[in-house]
Order: C-alpha cells, then structure tokens, then sequence
C-alpha cells in the first residue's frame, strides 16, 4: 500500500474510499483550513460525542445529492437511445460528453470557493443550478411538451447546468464537513470521511438499482415513464438543498483562502514566459526550468511546484483507464440491452445492471485491504502503489477483452448488415401443400417450402439497383403461377404463399431490418380469416388486420407471456393465446381458425430472442470493480504522499481532469472511429495495455520521495546561494 509516510494522513480515505471519495476528499484549497480565522462558536455536538451535529446534515445532503446525480445518470443513455431516437454512437458521444463536462467544472467551483464565495455560498448558489437543471431534463422528458427540437433543447440545457453544479460542488461538500471539526478532533474528521464515503456509495447503489425501475416498469404517457425517472433525481436534490439550507446555523463557514491551483498556474506561466524571453546563450542557465520564476515567485512555492510536477507527470496516462471505466453507463448498458435479462425471480433493466459496480466497491474494499494486500505482504512481495495501478489497468484490459467475447456471442442472434444493392427475403408457406418458389435468373430456394413452415433463412438477394422489379414463380400440386414485385435495396421481406379461392396467391411484406430495440419484443398478425378480425394484446394495444391474408404492423411489447388477449371477430370475442414474447425477438402470428372458443394461431420467430443472459455481463462487472480498487484508490492517495499538503488541490485538478479527458476520448472513437461494437472493445484493450507498458516503464524509473525530504534540501541549497557559495551543487534528478 502507500508508504507509511502517506497513512496518517491519508488513512481513512486510502483503505475505504471509491474514485467518486477521492475526488470529494480534499477541498479545492488545502486540507482544513489553518491559520488565523475569525472566532466562531462551537457547533452543538451529536449525542455527547465530538462529532458536530451540523455533519448530518451534510451526510444527508451528500447521500440526496449522489442519488439525484447517479441515478439521472444511470438511465441517460438509454433516455437518448428511445426517447430521440438517436443511434448508439451519438447517444454514447453525449453521454461521455456530458460526464467530461462534469468532471471539468470542478476547477470552476474550487476557483469560486476559495478565491469569492467561500465553500457554503459556493454550495448553495450552485445547488440552485443543479436543481433548475433537473427540473428542466425533467420537463423535457415529458412528451406531450413540444417537438422533439424542444425535447433536445431542454434536455442538452438541463444537462448543461447539472453538470456545472455537481462539478462545482463536487470539490466544497466533503472539504466544508472537515471544516466543521475543532483541530483537536482529528479521528473524529478522519471517521467523518469514512461516514460521508457510505453516503456516497449508498446514494449510487440505491439510485442506479431504483431509477431504472421508474423508467421501465412505470408507464406514463403510454411509454417508458423517463419524466418520472429524471424527476425522482430533481426531488432528491431538492432535498439535498432544503436539508443544507436547514443547517446553515450550526455550520463552521470559513473564508476564502485563494486558490493555490491559481497561483500554480501563474508560476508555470510566467517561468515558460521568462525562459523564452532569455533564450540568449550569454544568459547562465538554471537547474530547473521552473526557476525562471524566480524574479517574480518565492522559492518556496517554486519547489513545491516542482514536486508536484513530478507527480501531474505521472498522471499523463492515466485518462485511458477511465476511457474504459466510464463506459459502463453507455457502452455496457447497451450491450446489455441485446441480452436475455430473465433472473428467474427477478427480470432486470439493461441500465440496473450498473448497481453492480459501486455494490462490488463495497465488498472489495474490506477484501482487499484485510485480506489481499495482508497476503502478498506475507508473500515478501513488494506490491508499491506504481505496481497496484497497472494491475488495476490490466483488470480493467480484461474486463473489456470479456466484453469484446460476450458482444461476438450477441452478434451471432442478429440481422446481416445490408449493403447497397443488396437485401434479403424468406417464404412464409401458408398454404396447406409443399411449394417451390423461384425468382427471377436467381437459384436460391432449391427445396419446396413445407406448408407452414418458414424457409431456413433469409436468403441474400442481389439487385441491379437501388430496387429492382422481379418474377417469382410459384409451382404448386402442377401449377405455375407468377408474380411481380418491386424489391428495394437494404430491406428485408417476407413472401407470404397462401390459399385464395382455390388458387394460389402471394404478398411480399417487409420485415424488421434490425432486432427491436432494449430487449422489447417486436410482433405482427396476418389473419386468415376471411373477416376482419380487431385483437387485444395488453388491455392496452388494439389491433385491426384486415381479412384474406393481410398483414398488420409491428407492435413493440415488454417481454412476457401474453395470454389474456382478445381477438373480436364478427362471430363474436375469442381469447388470443401468445405465449412468450421474448427479449429482442420479433414474430410472425398468423390467424388460422377459430375453434373451441380460441383462436387458433401459428407463431413464426423471424429473429432469434437474445439467447446470452446477462450473467455474462458479472465477470466484466468484477474485474473493472476490481480495477478500480487498485487504481483509484491508491493512484490519487499516493500522488498525494509525493507531493507537499499545500499543493493537494492541485493533485485534485488533475486528477479530475484526467477523468474528464477519458470521457473525451470515448467521445472521439465513437464519433470518428464508428466500428463493430466488439472491434470498439478490442481497440480499448489494446489501448490500455499500451498505456499500461508506458505507464510501467515511466513507474520503473520514478523514485519515490518524502516531500519533507524535497523541501529542506531546497532550503539548503537557498541558504548556500544566499552565501554566495559558489560551490557546484549537483541536484539529484528525478529519472522519469
């Protein structure tokens, strides 16, 4: 684990805290607050104890806010998939643009808190955005409000504003909890972040587990019900404000400090400046590159600037494991809306299979920290934080490389991709004898169809054009009739043989090109009756197929088993028995007679039903929680055991910068790379393990360091120069 010098300070969070407590734990300023502050009184204590009563009320807060952020999250991509209707490489380009944005903000926040505001009236004025931006994903979610450009609208503007409050805040909530504690009470802090981690993760497990059932099993407006499963969230944070709000008496409120990631940036701007100015070969050169600053900046803050250089070096490839992490709630959610969900007990949502992900956390934290790491120890194995973090990217490698197997198996129940001039057609024989069916200078149905029977397959239909008028040619009992029909390219058919006053006739219908989207199930009727019949799948859906061997529409439906329907004919009601309608599939039901007092029916599946369950999905699900627990956690708690407590902010910002560039890579590959889902896969493995070879080698030469250590010699080396010592002073570099 990290070095015995980072454990007293990094202690709680180091042994128990997600990606999501790292980024909260350290305020956009320092630790806590020091230094001469104006006398304030003592907040009341919880029960006895030291704990101030005003944490819970930010314990509340925190646990409301992360429901509201995690679940609106949780069902976003899905919600542009559906409800715009946009394909899956723009839904996951703006999902992974939005979660970038929310990561980039957090320089925002810290910026206002600890150089305007102040951390509470930076929470409250940004809690107010949040909350006006959940209203209004909320409202654009509704849809009877306006065109589908308004929809877009409000949605994209919504998003906007919640990425800006929960990224603004995102550095102050924990930072201002910490404030509340008397200097004496560090265990108590210390136990607080423990506390105010189990909101996070609580929050997160709850909402992605809850709000995918608001989504999919509540009906509103005749669909998916999204305007409720957004409007949830928007309540939650409205909570998480009134419960702030409500504590505002008891709270510790400190005053801006500055913001020291300011200051580092000026420091860097103006050495990179100076230097370029004296470029002179008459100039006497400097040991570092940072000393050009000198003339304008302390010796102090340049060294600490150097050292933490040194560790934001470190963090240059790291944006690719959160690349892969990220895509959970995009690329993982749609796969996992291709595959059988049916637990036996229980049927999932393709978005709630992310709930796995923060309850894993949870169980890997005590795991691999009392028992994991205790081993390899034992093992006189000297596991260091460099090699605990490419660990976790190899994890995160496989993790994808499962996924890339899992979507090979999926493609194997899907459509043939159509390509111009091309397109496919069937014979659906529904005449009582054998038929053989040929078409136009085309060998393609050597065998008679049986009677009701669906030929093999599709067959491949090769066109002179974009459509084509073609002969088919049916041969039945001695006869030979022809038909002509006007075949389009890219499209799929269905060439319906049936029995009409004596003879044979036929129609050419067209079929679904693709499976039904989000595990529905896709069903259409032809009746064969000689009447119209009017049909009721749910007590919700009403049907009309006209008689003599007309076809009706696809009906999208919930998987199930539908058996309660109705079919009214002139003769009078029938019960209408489905069977089940299975996840991605899509059927045929001919209307053959009515008997008994049922209709009788013959049901065609003309796309296969999902046949990977998504248990498949647990490995992947493991390995990246895994991944995460080596990586997070020990990645950013030992860049700050290498870097001086002044400068942990800084640590901060890039930290969460290099989980907002990840999100803009996804964001790239979807947009101008679009590939087979499981080449996506596959690309990002290779990417990872690339980056985990670079990563590894600039660990191998990086020697770690007591700040402490950094900073006296840095004083020494003053106190020499101050002398007029002009002794040649070699410094110890850094190999990276």
């Amino acid at each position: 684990m990290v070095g015995d010098k980072a454990r007293g300070e990094m202690n709680a969070f180091q042994r128990n805290e997600s990606k999501e407590t790292l980024f909260t734990f350290i305020s956009a300023g320092d630790d806590s607050p020091k230094g001469d502050f104006p006398v304030q009184k003592k907040s009341p204590k919880l029960c006895g104890s030291n704990y101030p009563l005003s944490i819970a009320f930010i314990v509340v807060n925190e646990f409301c806010e992360r429901f509201s952020y995690y679940g609106m999250r949780a069902v976003l991509t899905l919600y542009f998939l559906s409800f715009f209707h946009w394909d899956e490489n723009l839904s996951t380009a703006v999902y992974h643009a939005f979660s970038a944005l929310c990561y980039f903000t957090p320089v925002i926040g810290a910026i206002m808190a600890d150089s305007w505001l102040g951390k509470y009236k930076t929470i409250i004025y940004l809690s107010i955005v949040y909350v006006v931006g959940h209203l209004i994903k909320s409202v654009g979610a509704i849809p009877s409000l306006g065109n589908q450009v308004i929809h877009v609208i409000l949605s994209m503007v919504g998003l906007f504003l919640i990425a800006l409050g929960t990224g603004g805040i995102k550095p102050c909530v924990s930072a201002f909890g910490g404030d509340q504690f008397e200097e004496e009470h560090t265990s108590e802090r210390n136990q607080f972040f423990s506390i105010f981690y189990l909101s996070i993760n609580a929050g997160s497990l709850i909402s992605t587990f809850v709000t995918p059932v608001l989504r999919g099993d509540v009906k509103c407006f005749g669909e998916d019900c999204y305007a409720l499963a957004f409007g949830v969230p928007a309540a939650l944070m409205v909570l998480a404000l009134v419960v702030f709000i409500a504590g505002s008496g008891l709270y510790r409120k400190t005053p801006p400090q500055g913001n020291v990631l300011l200051e580092v940036c000026k420091c860097i701007g103006f050495a990179i400046k100076n230097r370029l100015k004296n470029r002179s070969r008459h100039i006497p050169k400097r040991d570092h590159w940072l000393d050009w600053a000198s003339e304008k900046y302390s010796k102090q803050l340049i060294g600490e600037v150097k050292m933490v250089t040194r560790v934001l070096f470190l963090f240059i490839p790291l944006p690719m494991f959160w690349a892969l992490f990220d895509q959970q709630g995009s690329r993982w959610t749609l796969q996992a809306t291709k595959m059988n969900a049916d637990f036996g007990i229980y049927v999932l949502q393709p978005d709630q299979m992310q709930f796995l992900n923060p309850l894993l956390i949870l169980v890997f934290i005590p795991i691999f920290d009392l028992g994991l790491y205790p081993l390899i120890n034992l093992c006189k194995f000297n596991f260091t934080p460099i090699r605990k973090m490419a660990t976790g990217m190899i994890l995160a490698g496989l993790a994808f490389g499962l996924a890339a197997i899992v979507e090979v198996k999926i493609n194997e129940t899907d459509m043939p991709r159509l390509v111009p001039e091309e397109s496919l057609i069937r014979v659906l024989n529904l005449a009582k004898n054998p038929v053989q069916v040929t078409i136009q200078d085309r060998d393609l149905f050597q065998q008679p169809v049986k009677a009701f029977q669906v030929s093999l397959k599709y067959s491949k239909l090769i066109l002179n054009g974009e459509q084509q008028s073609l002969r088919f040619t049916l041969r039945h009992q001695g006869l030979s009739l022809a038909f002509n029909y006007t075949v389009k390219e890219k499209s799929v058919y269905s060439l319906i043989v049936f029995e009409a006053e004596g003879s044979l006739s036929s129609r050419l219908i067209t079929d679904l090109e693709a499976k039904p989207e989000n595990g529905l199930a896709a069903v259409r009727f032809i009746n064969g009756l000689s009447q119209d019949v009017n049909l009721t799948i749910d007590n919700k859906r009403f049907i009309a197929v006209q008689k003599n061997y007309s076809a009706s529409e696809y009906s999208l439906l919930e998987r199930d088993k539908y058996n309660n329907g109705k079919c009214i004919t002139e003769m009078g009601e029938f019960t209408l028995e489905l069977g089940l309608l299975d996840f991605g599939a899509s059927y045929t039901i001919v209307i053959t007679n009515v008997s008994g007092g049922a209709v009788k029916t013959w049901k065609s599946e003309d796309i296969k039903a999902n046949n990977v369950h998504m248990a498949w999905q647990i490995p992947q699900y493991l390995l990246i929680s895994a991944g995460e627990v080596m990586f997070s956690i020990t990645g950013l708690a030992f860049s700050y055991s290498q870097s001086p407590a002044s400068m942990k902010s800084v640590l901060q910002a890039g930290w969460l910068l290099t989980v907002a560039i990840g999100n803009t890579l996804v964001l790239v590959v979807a947009q101008a790379a679009p590939m087979a889902q499981w080449a996506e896969f596959v690309l990002f493995t290779v990417l990872l393990f690339a980056v985990c070879i670079v990563f590894s080698i600039m660990g191998y030469f990086y020697v770690s360091v007591d700040p402490k250590d950094l900073e006296e010699k840095e004083e020494k080396r003053e106190t020499a120069s101050s002398r007029g010592n002009m002794i040649s002073l070699v410094t110890q570099k850094t190999k990276l």
